[in-house]
């Protein structure tokens, strides 16, 4: 049997490949700002992957403003911006909050609401996030494949009331996952 520092070569292969496996079914999203003309500059990645508790999405983001923001995924696979009322929208391709089971109602992450609800994204005064946030209700991130993930310029307070879809408001950054 060939030894390769110490280990026989069909167990360093074994690891070898399942931990490119591990790596290869993970999601990757580059994340840009979004303006009234389009992507605008980087703020970062988000990596998504499966655990038994929920997706979970590690932020290396930068560049945005302190605070919290409203975090999540959206039905469409697309961060161009939209015209309504004449107003270019920034983001606006990315559609609504994606929410596959058509509860149209917006309850957080844990809720029974629309499954792309995410965590409260909170940046520091640095302009960075560098926390790893799970999404329980999500399973399979391969159904998350063309989706978009939206960064709010406001906080989330996880209900439509005093306002809508938890007063996020603004789309900042948008990105696709791949």
């Amino acid at each position: 049997m060939t030894k390769y520092l110490g280990w026989s070569l069909p167990l360093a292969a074994a690891v070898f490949l399942s931990a490119t496996a591990a790596r290869a079914d993970g999601l990757k999203v580059p994340m840009n700002l979004s303006t009234q003309a389009g992507s605008g500059d980087s703020v970062g990645d988000i990596a998504i992957g499966a655990t038994a508790g929920g997706a979970v999405f590690k932020l290396n983001l930068k560049g945005l403003h302190p605070g919290p923001h409203g975090f999540h995924v959206h039905e469409n696979g697309q961060c161009s911006p939209t015209t309504m009322n004449g107003i270019a929208i920034p983001a606006g391709a990315a559609g609504s909050h994606w929410d596959s089971d058509h509860t149209n109602k917006h309850a957080g992450p844990e809720g029974e609401g629309h499954i792309g609800d995410l965590p409260l994204l909170i940046v520091a005064e640095d302009g960075t996030a560098t926390q790893t946030l799970t999404a329980p209700r999500i399973k399979d991130i391969g159904v998350l494949k063309g989706h978009a993930v939206v960064i709010h310029l406001n906080g989330d307070n996880y209900s439509d009331q005093p306002a809508a879809l938890g007063g996020g408001g603004a789309r900042v950054a948008c990105g696709v996952i791949q």
